[in-house]
């Protein structure tokens, strides 16, 4: 069985995951709810034990250490499996696991790959990472139909398109919810979900052509800096981290490379509420752990559209 804090420490140093680590203070002295916390195999439960139980450490330090000590195990980085290519065996097929089939360089993949690590299901949702430029051909004959990734095997049924699942695995799965209650949070969201389609068409559509960025990528990101100024309890779209920006943020950190390469053009210049959009993006872990190397994206930006 895994352990986690709450089942190695006494009562009643518990944890909440959602408050974690903005309010970790506040947890660690009122103690309302329970937080499990994996060990990954570690050490790491023993140390903390050790120092919860050192009378020599006063609360003050003793929270200090335990904190850290908590953001290394919440934090650690997952191990990625490679990429299948067409040389490849396909896994064992509805066999009752769930899988989530991406590639690493797809932007409408790493959206579904975002949702399921905030929503903490790396140990339910089994990542299967596809070769885009070597498929095999049994994903297409036995796993998804449409050959394009994401595509979720779940229940032995197989789902695609990346905003359909996001809201999929946020409506069949545990973990934080990626849409809010409120009513007017809730229409804006669907209205920013529709709009992305249109937003991304706009923005790579201007990538190959020479010169300036066009009127319409202009407008789109004004659009962008308009649409997070409307909420002010949070940087986010809907104020809070949500499925909208889980939606836009593969393509804006894209463009802001691809721009600034090709362009010249800095998308938050003059644009305020995006820079720091980005900033606050890049400080949650289960965002930054699918972004790819910026070179990367760059050079395969450069070589589908034929750029030298």
């Amino acid at each position: 069985m895994e352990k986690t804090v709450s089942s190695i420490l006494p009562s009643p140093l518990t944890f909440s995951r959602t408050n974690f680590p903005e309010r970790f203070h506040n947890c660690f002295l009122k103690s309302r709810s329970p937080f499990s916390l994996p060990f990954y195999k570690s050490k790491l439960g023993s140390f903390v034990t050790h120092l919860h139980r050192n009378p020599k450490l006063k609360p003050e330090r003793r929270f200090k250490f335990f904190a850290m000590a908590a953001a290394v195990a919440s934090y650690t980085k997952e191990e990625l499996p490679p990429s299948l290519d067409a040389t490849a065996e396909p896994p064992a097929l509805f066999d009752g696991t769930t899988r989530l089939y991406i590639s690493y360089v797809c932007p409408f993949a790493q959206r579904t790959w975002i949702a399921r690590n905030y929503k903490g299901l790396q140990d339910k949702i089994k990542l299967v990472p596809i070769d885009l430029q070597n498929r095999p051909a049994w994903y297409k004959e036995k796993v998804y139909s449409v050959n394009k990734v994401p595509s979720l095997e779940h229940n032995n049924e197989v789902k695609g398109e990346s905003l359909d699942l996001l809201k999929y695995i946020d409506e069949h799965f545990e973990g934080p919810s990626l849409l809010p209650d409120d009513p007017e949070k809730k229409k804006f969201a669907e209205e920013l979900l529709a709009y992305s389609d249109s937003f991304n068409v706009a923005s790579f559509r201007d990538l190959p052509a020479k010169g300036d960025v066009s009127e319409d990528v202009e407008a789109a990101f004004n659009k962008i800096e308009e649409s997070l100024s409307k909420f002010g309890d949070g940087p986010f779209f809907l104020g809070q981290f949500s499925a909208v920006d889980i939606a836009y943020a593969p393509f804006i950190e894209r463009f802001q490379l691809f721009l600034a390469e090709l362009k010249n053009y800095d998308i938050t210049k003059g644009r305020p509420k995006l820079a720091l959009w980005i900033e606050e993006l890049n400080k949650i872990n289960a965002y930054s752990q699918t972004k790819r190397d910026s070179q990367e994206l760059i050079d395969s930006a450069k070589k589908k559209f034929g750029i030298n």
